[in-house]
């Protein structure tokens, strides 16, 4: 479905991006991990068109899409979500979601039912009616989703939707995670909780210095030593995840 081959991506004279190849298959929950700075979000803005890559190729659904920009590739089925949250604040939550639906579907009345639809699976359902601006942040990230959800993506890239939340929070997103992965949109997650990557991805890919050092499943990478000394530190358990 997605295919990365040797993405470098440089800003000056930093590469926060080395050399990195990727596949990921339709149905995959592949989480990405790795510490502040290991080139994951620069990553995901090269996969979805906001940053073009100096050297290698992002391919999508058999199409080479580098270079594309990022409303041409969210109309071809692949968007992500924002770490820091932005939403139309003035504006409410059925509004927020009717504005993503409204990149595909060109009737108002259209785009009405499919954000009712999104709003409902990510449980803001009673929120509807409410400003973005007054919502916390819990519900700003189910938001988040929702108004990419709402664009129809094939496949989807969530960037630290649990980060700052409380444990009653965290556990309803990673619900909201796998009832989005059970209605067919292939995820690609970034995520520092790693008691929730673990139990969620089928595979986790480490980033660390912008380069690609361990990919295998969350049992494996668990006992990877290079994983264990860049960023998991030999105090994780895999068993109290």
């Amino acid at each position: 479905m997605l295919t990365l081959e040797s993405v470098t991506k440089r800003f000056g004279g930093l590469t926060a991006v080395r050399g990195v190849s990727l596949e990921v298959r339709r149905g995959d929950l592949l989480g990405i991990i790795g510490p502040n700075g290991a080139g994951k979000t620069t990553l995901f803005n090269v996969i979805a068109g906001y940053y073009r890559p100096e050297e290698g190729r992002v391919v999508f659904e058999g199409r080479d899409v580098t270079g594309l920009p990022a409303h041409a590739i969210s109309r071809l089925g692949l968007t992500r979500t924002f770490q820091i949250v932005k939403p139309f604040g003035n504006l409410c939550v059925a509004d927020n979601v009717m504005i993503g639906a409204l990149t595909r579907l060109q009737r108002v009345r259209d785009a009405r039912v499919e954000a009712e639809r999104v709003i409902a699976l990510c449980g803001l359902g009673p929120h509807a009616p409410a400003r973005a601006r007054a919502l916390p942040v819990g519900l700003r990230k189910r938001l988040e989703v929702a108004r990419a959800l709402a664009t129809r993506p094939r496949l989807l890239l969530l960037d630290e939707v649990m980060a700052g939340l409380n444990p009653s929070e965290l556990a309803g997103i990673i619900d909201l995670v796998r009832r989005v992965h059970a209605e067919g949109v292939t995820l690609i997650v970034i995520e520092h909780v790693m008691a929730a990557m673990m139990r969620l991805a089928q595979r986790i890919v480490m980033l660390h210095h912008g380069e690609k050092i361990a990919e295998g499943t969350p049992a494996e990478i668990a006992h990877d030593r290079r994983v264990i000394d860049a960023y998991l530190g030999d105090e994780f358990n895999l068993a109290e995840a």
